[in-house]
């Protein structure tokens, strides 16, 4: 895994108690696991955990896996990524990133 590029995304969404938002996202995220260059994703929402340096205030993550850095930079511009952006960016306030590769 020396490699590997970890693209990890994590969402706010407008109305964070609203189960159809929810819903929705995770729906758009399952689409957008189809881009040819994902190696692997996992979707998640905050853990039941509580420690200082813990951030549980975000609705749900993103976690991706790609081979390079390449890789990650053809789906950015991806149309099924494009699209989800179209289609589910109403739901959500704000966006973190947290891009990582091996040292």
């Amino acid at each position: 895994m020396q490699n590997v590029f970890v693209h990890h995304v994590f969402f706010w969404l407008k109305e964070p108690a609203n189960e159809l938002s929810q819903q929705q996202l995770v729906e758009g995220l399952r689409k957008l696991s189809a881009v040819a260059t994902i190696q692997s994703f996992h979707i998640g929402k905050p853990a039941a955990t509580n420690r200082n340096v813990i951030d549980t205030t975000y609705s749900i993550s993103w976690l991706l896996t790609f081979n390079t850095a390449a890789d990650q930079d053809s789906y950015q511009v991806d149309p099924i990524h494009l699209n989800f952006v179209k289609e589910c960016a109403h739901l959500w306030d704000k966006v973190l990133v947290y891009d990582t590769v091996a040292l």
